[in-house]
């Protein structure tokens, strides 16, 4: 498999008051197609930071990050904002669905967001017959109206699994997807995600659970805002 990302001497600092905060120290990583990788660390190790910043949620303050030799670190907001719309798909510990929209509506939003409104009309019941079939394959198909307050926690998180698969994404992030669940519901999210990787996704996941880094093909850990193993 060909490497899709890969991040070289990735720093980054935070304005705490008049003191700053060194989350990331020259940080160094890449990952290949078809990847199963789980980043683990201790609260504070700079773990959901990295995620982020190879996301392109947050540019880092040096270094540089390429998306299948895309520079990530030198896109304007824009192509940023265009790119994690269609090339990665984000899952996150507190789910981020919208209340007022029902489960069909929140998945389906990343691909009418794509679309925009007039293509939206031409691809949309291309894109709500995908997000059903994504439903279904998760166990939600009868789920389908219901609000995200209606919903178990388990329930909300394969929703957003669903959302964050709409555009058919080259890289799934997964931000502790298990770490606001029970255990039992957990290895559920986890072996949903273990499936996905069987099926071709590639996969990066941050957690502090050893237990379910184990269930990864590769484990990056890092401390102190540096790679250790």
């Amino acid at each position: 498999m060909g490497q899709i990302l890969q991040a070289k001497n990735i720093h980054k600092s935070y304005r705490m008051g008049k003191q700053t905060l060194t989350v990331l120290r020259g940080v160094e990583m890449s990952l290949s197609e078809g990847e199963f990788v789980v980043i683990v660390g201790s609260s504070g190790s700079g773990k959901s930071t990295l995620l982020h910043i190879l996301g392109a949620l947050d540019k880092p303050d040096k270094g540089t990050i390429e998306f299948n030799s895309l520079r990530l670190d030198q896109m304007s907001s824009g192509r940023l904002n265009q790119f994690r719309n269609r090339q990665i798909g984000f899952v996150f510990q507190f789910y981020h669905l919208l209340d007022e929209l029902n489960v069909l509506e929140n998945v389906i939003l990343p691909a009418m967001i794509a679309a925009g409104p007039v293509t939206w009309l031409g691809c949309k019941k291309t894109v709500r017959q995908r997000a059903f079939q994504l439903l279904e394959r998760i166990g939600l198909a009868e789920r389908l109206k219901h609000k995200p307050y209606e919903l178990s926690g388990g329930e909300r998180q394969r929703a957003a699994i669903a959302r964050a698969l709409i555009n058919q994404p080259r890289l799934l992030l997964a931000d502790e997807p298990t770490g606001n669940l029970d255990s039992k519901t957990g290895y559920g999210i986890l072996d949903i995600l273990k499936e996905l990787n069987q099926q071709g996704q590639t996969i990066l996941m941050v957690t502090h659970d050893d237990r379910i880094a184990r269930q990864a093909g590769r484990i990056i850990r890092l401390s102190d805002g540096k790679i250790v193993s």
